[in-house]
């Protein structure tokens, strides 16, 4: 008798794509095997998203496709799509089951045969990177934002479970750990709770412990909130510069008090350069990357004006821009003020070239640097090159061999390109 085959598709964040590797490497271990596209798998596992509606879209049409090129397929669908609408879900070609809660997984494993319940990943699939969630749950109420209402439910992982995941991954061969979460700034949190101030648990112990394990690999945060960004988690990154990256991705949305007021965010403009003034004044160079939504509701163009100086301000190395999309359940879905299309692709696209302008300007200010590149593979647009990325989180390219991929290289700078660094191993 064959082993039954298995197909994981995954929408969404860092945290689905590590949640959605917990379940495989269960179900591995309990005789699935992985089949091939053009192959009939017994189970599907669909991991779903539900940020935006087109999250929805993409999460039906994932599921309809399994269901029709693998008859007879279970299809099982978890993440925050099923979440929000579980009946809606269910009712969808193939799916068998429903989770709405990411703590239910080690029930669904062993409901599918896995004895040995696993503790976290061993791999990433055929990533580079390992991505390691820390962390679940957000309690913050930003107007636009679904992900509260299906993640509410804020915990932390222990310590040496962690750890002990982390150790795995490096000894494994992965060079660079991405430590994330839901709200990962709220690390320890929970643990916190009826304890005296001065024995919490933050986000800075957890790192401190990590980046002294031993093992040549690297550490980078994934988003986190200005707030959140403490002096003491500074002087991690301060005190171990070869092992953490000097990168942080730290959510603005907007540069205008106004809109973040309507957006319900917890600080305004001056309060946030002023954080990432801390942070460049603190590290060497470090790279800042953002999300920026434009055409929230009421946004004039006066504002929308103030965020494109506030990132020219802070000189961003890369924007995520977002046209704001209206989230059925969200209070500012049913705002006055909702712009039209028109309005929201404009700025979207002045924005973006504010961000390559920007961009362009920092690779410029590291030319004659030395940066550390994980390896990744040929460049696709330019087949003599190998491509990775920096420890600045920037893409760097520059003549190699095939034997460097998923290994550490030394590039010195020494040009820019639209889709990053050109440079010259050291």
């Amino acid at each position: 008798m064959s082993s039954p085959g298995l197909k994981t598709v995954t929408l969404g964040c860092k945290v689905n794509q590590y949640e959605t590797e917990y379940v495989r490497e269960g179900l591995l271990s309990a005789g699935y095997v992985d089949v091939a596209d053009e192959e009939i798998a017994d189970l599907c596992v669909v991991n779903t998203c539900t940020v935006t509606s087109s999250g929805d879209s993409k999460s039906r049409q994932a599921i309809r496709q399994l269901a029709r090129y693998n008859p007879g397929t279970r299809i099982v669908v978890m993440g925050c799509y099923a979440t929000r609408a579980a009946e809606e879900v269910a009712s969808l070609p193939g799916v068998v089951e429903v989770i709405t809660d990411k703590r239910e997984l080690p029930d669904l494993l062993r409901r599918f045969g896995v004895i040995d319940i696993p503790t976290g990943v061993s791999g990433l699939g055929q990533r580079h990177r390992a991505y390691v969630k820390v962390q679940d749950g957000c309690l913050l109420r930003c107007s636009f934002c679904i992900i509260p209402k299906v993640r509410p439910n804020m915990y932390s992982r222990p310590l040496r479970e962690i750890l002990t995941e982390v150790q795995r991954l490096v000894d494994r061969g992965y060079r660079e750990v991405v430590l994330t979460g839901v709200h990962l700034g709220h690390y320890g949190v929970d643990f916190n709770r009826g304890k005296p101030k001065k024995s919490w648990t933050r986000l800075s112990h957890l790192l401190r412990a990590v980046v002294t394990l031993p093992g040549d690999f690297r550490v980078r945060l994934s988003s986190i909130e200005a707030t959140e960004v403490t002096h003491e988690l500074l002087d991690v990154f301060a005190e171990f510069p070869q092992r953490v990256c000097p990168h942080l991705h730290i959510s603005m949305q907007s540069g205008s008090d106004a809109v973040l007021r309507r957006m319900n965010r917890r600080w305004g403009s001056e309060r946030f350069v002023d954080r990432c003034r801390l942070v460049q004044s603190v590290l060497d160079e470090p790279a800042l990357t953002t999300d920026i939504i434009v055409g929230f509701p009421g946004e004039t163009e006066s504002e929308f004006i103030q965020t494109c100086d506030v990132a020219r301000e802070i000189g961003f190395s890369k924007m995520h821009v977002f046209p704001f999309s209206a989230r059925r359940g969200t209070p500012a879905a049913t705002m006055a003020g909702q712009l039209p299309r028109k309005v929201k692709q404009r700025r979207v696209r002045l924005l973006s070239q504010l961000e390559t302008e920007l961009k362009t300007q920092y690779i410029q200010s590291l030319t004659g640097r030395q940066l550390q590149v994980l390896v990744e593979g040929r460049s696709r647009t330019d087949p003599t090159r190998m491509t990775g990325t920096s420890c600045r989180y920037l893409p760097v390219a520059f003549v190699g061999g095939e034997d460097l991929i998923s290994n550490f290289c030394s590039v010195i700078v020494t040009s820019s390109q639209q889709s990053g660094a050109i440079g010259e191993m050291a």
